[in-house]
């Protein structure tokens, strides 16, 4: 015999009908009214039992709800050391609170729970706590690398895997500063990073001669604290030459390239340009002398120190394919100091002195004093103006930047309405690592 379907209403109902008659009845007569609602309503009998024993109906329970571990001053005080590293990614900055607490108890007037707290808060719950900052950040893509063609049959491809254990080994690249027009000269950004440690050494060149650009390189050479073994760029005609062919040749420096319009090759430092130049400079124009030597001074200094001496980072150790996604496996995060300190094949005396250096300096004043002097080399940037249309012939119109403050890191935006240039268009992307 089939069992009649019953509706949702009929069946709550039915349950305010026998709910306080089976509460009151004893063993023998709750089986008895087990047995027919189970099968009047068709429930599993455990879940029967269950909705009789639980609240009776029309009354909705609140939900039971854990007070928050981590309160406001745990968070606001996690807020603004994230803010002054430039906005690391979570297991970064767990590896640097023990660096930057010290001086956070004294401009932040930590109190011991708090300090405990920052101390055992959890990469996963600064992620959750943090996640209303973070969606406020934006990244956009430019690029103007030409390619070279001169001693291309000399400068072997590097396609392969980087596998070294010493420092030394760096790869290089030049960032434009020439908002959306690519006209005259402009300031470029060369940025170096060494595979080993992450350490990271910028200069900042006014256009791209080929002797500009190896005397900048030959000013990192000089700043770094370990011996450069080796290069790798892309294919670009400012290191696809001879000054600097000849360069690498006398120094003893192995000299390879990435492949022609492959930007993986050369990862490492593709992801450097972002949070170390684009990050902090936007994607105006700098074409200005002032500039070139306030940029210059900026990352000749203060930033050089708080990135390699502060700023931890991390480094992918393998990949391991699950299903369809792919899973990535770090190592610990460090200093970029920290990492040099570990090689045997750093310059000893030089890496006690950025020892000794970072004990006595103060991150938040290095954030700071860059902060000061990002707002200078912004009043310096240059503005642009946009090709006329038909319909605006002999009105030229001048596309006004706005600046949004995203804590001590800007980001720069231009109305996409009129932008002319097809990279324009800000694109949202999540901070990177």
């Amino acid at each position: 015999m089939e069992r009649a379907i019953v509706s949702a209403r009929a069946k709550r109902e039915y349950v305010q009908a026998i709910y306080q008659r089976y509460r009151d009845a004893g063993r023998p007569e709750k089986r008895r009214i087990l047995d027919e609602f189970c099968q009047v309503v068709g429930y599993h009998r455990k879940h029967a039992i269950r909705v009789l024993n639980g609240p009776a109906p029309g009354v909705t329970r609140s939900p039971r709800r854990r007070a928050p571990t981590y309160g406001p001053a745990v968070i606001e005080a996690l807020r603004v050391i994230w803010t002054a590293a430039g906005f690391p990614w979570s297991l970064r900055l767990k590896a640097l609170l023990p660096v930057w607490l010290p001086w956070a108890r004294r401009r932040l007037r930590l109190r011991p729970a708090v300090e405990r707290q920052l101390l055992t808060i959890s990469p996963r719950q600064m992620d959750r706590r943090l996640a209303p900052h973070r969606r406020q950040l934006t990244k956009r893509l430019y690029g103007r690398t030409k390619p070279g063609t001169l001693l291309k049959h000399h400068i072997p491809l590097k396609t392969d895997r980087w596998d070294v254990a010493v420092p030394g080994f760096t790869e290089i690249d030049l960032v434009a500063h020439c908002g959306s027009c690519g006209d005259g000269e402009f300031a470029h950004s060369l940025n170096l990073t060494d595979i080993h440690t992450t350490w990271v050494e910028t200069a900042c060149v006014l256009g791209k001669s080929q002797a500009g650009v190896q005397a900048a390189l030959e000013d990192l050479r000089q700043a770094l604290p370990f011996r450069l073994r080796g290069i790798d760029s892309d294919n670009g005609s400012e290191f696809i030459n001879q000054h600097l062919w000849d360069y690498c040749q006398a120094q003893a420096i192995q000299f390879t390239r990435g492949r022609p319009y492959k930007k993986d090759d050369n990862a490492h430092i593709e992801q450097k340009n972002w949070t170390h130049v684009r990050k902090l400079l936007g994607y105006v124009r700098y074409d200005r002398p002032a500039a070139v030597a306030a940029i210059h001074d900026l990352y000749r200094h203060e930033l050089r120190l708080l990135q390699n001496l502060f700023l931890p980072s991390v480094k992918l150790l393998r990949k391991t394919r699950v299903g369809a996604r792919v899973r990535r496996h770090y190592d610990a995060p460090q200093t970029p100091l920290e990492r040099v300190r570990a090689c045997a094949e750093a310059d000893s005396p030089r890496v006690a002195e950025l020892v000794a250096l970072r004990a006595r300096l103060d991150p938040f004043a290095l954030a700071q004093t860059i902060d000061r002097q990002l707002e200078t080399i912004f009043a310096l940037s240059s503005g642009r103006r946009l090709p006329q249309s038909p319909s605006t012939e002999g009105a030229p119109v001048a596309v006004p930047l706005t600046r949004r403050r995203a804590g001590r890191r800007f980001e720069i935006h231009r109305r996409p309405a009129t932008s002319w240039c097809p990279s324009s268009t800000p694109v949202t992307s999540r901070v990177a690592r």
